[in-house]
């Protein structure tokens, strides 16, 4: 069981600080959608005097811009977890399957970077490791903005692919899976309690995205919690002691997580429900042949669009997850 550590008065006084200025925030985004629609309004009246084409197709763009930021602030409002707010670490580990599954993890690295830049988050490259031919084996990024983790523990699961493979010769269909991993970023502020006994602490020479500026020295860090089994590691920075001040960070996150699954699960076992595991334990299927579609099995929320979703347009299906979840 995860204890908590005590926050010291100027800890706790910069938490209520920022739950302050979250606040703040949401306060301004209502007054400034509570002042469009009363320009809509304005707009509409004018409309009923005096008939204008123009103005009515303007109308009619901005109250779909209108109910889009609506959309948004009622998200923002749902976003009430103890750390949804958090920045975000989120993983992605391809399954059996070698390049093809590797390159299918890539896909989904160029998705989720380019989702969360057209949201304006910040996006770093915390741990990469290269697959042999093409794509990778694991990555490891750092997302940072208001609500990230809120947000993307959408994400977390098995993402099905099957498509044409372009390394099969014959041209064979091929299906392929990833798992996301997604876990809230600690500052210090939050405290959980991990023996040092209980780790085991290795370095390694970086590679790949993020470390060829420092491939001359074994500056990599990865740990390992004993007792859960659990392993992070960092390459991102130049220095080991910060790698591994990230990598206890990531830790943290880890944890946590597992305390949340384990809870989750007491309470799985008490209401008797079952999860399947293995080729039906996907979130989500991103068919490219023979037909296309992108599936979350969770809300059946779909679309036909599979090149926008893989540009980044995964907000669909996260809203859709996070709104069944207080349905």
């Amino acid at each position: 069981m995860l204890e908590p550590g005590f926050w010291d008065d100027q800890q706790g006084a910069q938490v209520i600080i920022n739950e302050s200025n979250g606040l703040k925030a949401i306060v301004n985004e209502y007054k400034d959608l509570l002042e469009t629609y009363e320009n809509l309004d304005m707009t509409l009246e004018l409309l009923r005097e005096e008939p204008d084409e123009e103005l009515q197709e303007e109308l009619g763009n901005e109250l779909v811009e209108f109910q889009q930021k609506m959309g948004d602030f009622e998200l923002q409002l749902l976003l009430s977890g103890p750390y949804d707010q958090n920045n975000a670490i989120l993983e992605l580990h391809p399954g059996a399957g070698g390049t093809e599954s590797q390159d299918w993890g890539s896909m989904l690295l160029r998705m989720y970077t380019r989702w969360a830049e057209k949201r304006g988050f910040k996006v770093e490259t915390v741990d990469y490791l290269p697959g042999d031919e093409a794509g990778i084996k694991s990555v490891t990024l750092s997302i940072k903005g208001h609500n990230a983790y809120g947000y993307l523990q959408a994400e977390k699961g098995v993402h099905r692919l099957v498509r044409i493979s372009p390394f099969d010769s014959s041209g064979r269909r091929h299906t392929s899976f990833v798992s996301c991993d997604v876990m809230p970023e600690f500052d210090d502020n939050i405290e959980i309690d991990i023996r040092t006994e209980d780790l085991k602490i290795d370095t390694y020479r970086a590679t790949g995205a993020g470390g060829q500026h420092i491939n001359t020295t074994d500056s990599a860090v990865r740990i390992t919690h004993i007792p859960t089994g659990t392993v992070v590691q960092c390459q991102a920075e130049r220095s080991q002691i910060k790698n591994r001040e990230k990598a206890m960070t990531m830790l943290k996150g880890k944890l946590y997580q597992l305390e949340i699954e384990k809870q989750q699960a007491q309470l799985d076992e008490i209401r008797g429900e079952q999860k399947e595991i293995g080729w039906g334990s996907q979130i989500r299927s991103y068919v490219f042949h023979p037909y296309s579609m992108v599936k979350d099995h969770r809300t059946n929320e779909e679309t036909g669009n599979v090149s926008a979703v893989m540009d980044g347009d995964v907000d669909p299906f996260i809203n859709a997850y996070l709104r069944s979840k207080i349905g």
